[in-house]
């Protein structure tokens, strides 16, 4: 059993922060939670949209944005069903609780202006498609029933991914793994493969992937930007 239970959040980079959070909390109802500096970023701004309790949609902002060209087909898909750049976001869909609800935020989403193509029975699911600012691709789901791997891991679309059957066994029931209590310690940077996170100024993964734990857990300043009165 995965020890990675939910979505904490899904970030995405956005151009016009206030068109984003226009759109998610008067078409979706979502609530603004967090707006600020975002911690280590210069000029940066953070913002957040709750789901719930736990997680939430989360938008990334800063002037420099707005200059890189968007591409269809390349940095965006513009639709669920089109392609993007691998590593990409193709489109995001966000859990409703039933087909009433589905039915409900279809209502207030046409009523806004916004076109809705749906609901879509896929069998074990059922969705609503539309689209959000900046060619956000987007989707509201909810489970018909949970999935079941015998049923929905097809033979031949294992065999096109070149999945060969001792490792589709591991897949589907990782092996058990014990950890250290937290105290692995980061491998050699020039003797693994990674992958590796990238887009850092000359020497600066190095440098931050080279501090100890215990300094990176205090890096920034962790206290919200409005103090509240006890």
């Amino acid at each position: 059993m995965s020890k990675v239970d939910g979505l904490h959040h899904l970030a995405i980079c956005t151009a016009d922060m206030k068109a984003q959070i226009d759109f998610f909390t008067d078409k979706l109802g979502m609530e603004l939670v967090a707006l600020y500096w975002m911690h280590g970023v210069e000029n940066t701004w953070h913002g957040f949209l709750r789901l719930n309790d736990d997680s939430a949609i989360a938008f990334v902002s800063n002037p420099q944005m707005s200059e890189i060209p968007v591409t269809l087909g390349q940095s965006h898909a513009g639709n669920a069903g089109a392609n993007a750049a691998p590593g990409t976001m193709q489109h995001v869909a966000f859990r409703v609780e039933d087909h009433e609800t589905l039915l409900a935020l279809r209502d207030r989403l046409r009523l806004k202006g916004v076109p809705v193509m749906g609901p879509v029975d896929h069998g074990f699911c059922a969705s609503i498609y539309f689209a959000g600012p900046e060619n956000l691709a987007l989707e509201l789901s909810y489970s018909k029933t949970a999935l079941a791997p015998e049923a929905w891991i097809d033979p031949e679309v294992v065999a096109l991914a070149g999945i060969n059957s001792e490792e589709l066994a591991r897949y589907k029931a990782p092996p058990a793994f014990s950890d250290q209590g937290g105290l692995a310690t980061q491998p050699a940077l020039d003797q693994t493969e990674g992958p590796h996170l990238t887009n850092y100024p000359p020497g600066a993964y190095e440098m931050v992937m080279g501090l100890p734990d215990e300094t990176v857990w205090q890096l920034v300043d962790s206290a919200p930007p409005v103090k509240l009165e006890s």
